[in-house]
Parts: C-alpha cells; structure tokens; sequence
C-alpha cells in the first residue's frame, strides 16, 4: 500500500467564471492543503480524505495559463474564505472522502477508476481515469457542484459567477 498527502502530492480544483461580469473576472486554481490518498494497486482499493477548510486560491488563471499578478494576497484569502463559509461551508462539512469500487488498468499505465465520492453532505458515484504525465500519475474529473448540493460562488446579482462544473486533479 502506498500512502500519498500533501507533502509527496497535490490536489488542485480548477474553476471557471460566467457571467455578464466575466470579463473582469478570474477563473482559479485553487489547491487542497491537507489531504491523504492510499492507494493498493494489488487489491484495486483507493480511499481518500480532503480537509475542506485547506482549501486555498493558488493562483488566478487566464487562457489556461497562471496569472499570479491579478490577485492580491488579500484578495486571494478573502476568496478562500468565502469559499469555505458560503460554498464548501467547511464548518459543518469539514471532509469529502472518496472510496473506489473499481481500479481498471489502461494502456500506458493508467487506470479507469470509479467510485463513492462524500462531499458537503451528499455522496455521488465519480469516475475518471489516470494518466501518466511526466512520471507522475495524474487523475482528473469533473464535478458538478449541485449534485452535491453546493451552490455555485454568484455575485452581483448573478452578473458574475462560477460556472457549475469544476475539475478536480489529484496528482502522485
């Protein structure tokens, strides 16, 4: 069984505006600071927990592409709070865990993978698959915030907003 957190992997949730707003906006990367990952390739088996109240705003992002410069550092903290309070609401939901029900292998070593995903309350079949980037095992999907009860971040009437669907990438 191999063990991954914080120190030896990172996990990272990209976000994207909409809205008439847009324009003035920043889609985010943002990045979860404590977290755990067991991984048994032998068995098949994955668990995993996410501590909420870590998440941070990495860095803003435009095209693709990091713009550390649109951010202030204070901006970049009251983001993070307002995620944590008004969208995650980290007080009340404090963890988002992952268990795999199935661990298929794939071409060039990575895996199909499909499981139990508890977040904010509510738990969700995900799927999404690895891939093998420079020597690194990368996961990604896609989660749609209400189907697990979040609200998207809206502001400004509805002017300017979050889009519904974030992706998540777990990095070892």
């Amino acid at each position: 069984m191999t063990r991954y957190d914080e120190t030896n992997a990172e996990c990272v949730v990209l976000t994207f505006k909409e809205g008439l707003l847009s324009p003035i906006a920043h889609d985010l990367r943002l990045r979860v600071g404590r977290f755990w990952l067991e991984v048994d390739e032998a068995s098949g088996s994955l668990v995993g927990e996410f501590d909420t109240a870590s998440v941070r705003v990495e860095t803003a992002m435009r095209d693709g592409a990091a713009n550390p410069s649109a951010l202030s550092p204070v901006d970049m903290e009251k983001i993070a709070a307002q995620i944590q309070s008004e969208v995650l609401e980290s007080t009340r939901f404090p963890k988002a865990t992952f268990r795999a029900r199935s661990l298929q292998k794939r071409q060039a070593g990575g895996y199909d993978v499909e499981g139990d995903l508890s977040l904010h309350g509510v738990s969700r079949a995900l799927s999404g698959h690895t891939e093998v980037v420079a020597r690194r095992r990368v996961f990604e999907t896609k989660l749609h915030q209400p189907d697990f009860g979040i609200t998207p971040f809206r502001a400004m009437f509805g002017t300017l907003k979050i889009r519904p669907e974030v992706v998540v990438r777990v990095t070892v």
